[in-house]
């Protein structure tokens, strides 16, 4: 009999526990521990004295709570390690953009612009397709906006999503023999 009361004492504080920890955890994971440790409870309590439930069997369903509150703080922990990785992925991509961006200065580069008519509209052809008109040059600034890189080719900057082919820049064959004496 002493084994069924502490059983009911341990079972009474870790509904007292997890009653204190409803408002760390979401409502339903909370309310359905709750719920099946009282009806344990009160399945203990309601139980006929002269044949009381087996030990074995109280045993049973306190190791089904137990995996279950288990799996509920499993679930929660990938839960926060998805979000982690999220975070970590979004800052290797702005990264990577930046190292892009900066990595073009000083490189010739052949961009594919978007043609604008003298009201500022995008030109099309008669398919609906937008027209583009190559610019070249060397790349003398990089800058970031709005988490976009431009790089910056003649006297106008450009996003670096109009990047067609970057190049090394040629040196010419006076620049070649002053570097070898």
């Amino acid at each position: 009999m002493s084994s069924v009361t502490s059983q009911l004492t341990q079972l009474q504080t870790n509904t007292a526990i997890n009653e204190s920890k409803q408002q760390k955890k979401s409502t339903n994971d909370v309310t359905d521990a709750n719920m099946f440790l009282k009806l344990m409870l009160k399945q203990m309590e309601q139980q006929d004295p002269t044949e009381p439930t087996d030990n074995s069997q109280w045993l049973a369903q306190m190791a089904q709570y137990s995996s279950l509150e288990a799996m509920n703080n499993l679930n929660s922990s990938f839960g926060e390690v998805a979000d982690q990785l999220k975070t970590m992925n979004e800052t290797i991509a702005s990264n990577a953009s930046i190292t892009q961006t900066l990595s073009l200065v000083g490189k010739d580069v052949t961009l594919n612009v978007p043609k604008y008519d003298d009201s500022g509209h995008v030109v099309t052809n008669e398919k609906g397709e937008i027209q583009y008109e190559k610019v070249e040059g060397t790349v003398t600034e990089a800058s970031f906006a709005d988490g976009t890189g431009y790089i910056k080719v003649g006297d106008k900057s450009y996003p670096i999503g109009y990047v067609d082919s970057i190049k090394n820049p040629q040196q010419n064959p006076q620049q070649d023999a002053q570097q070898d004496t």
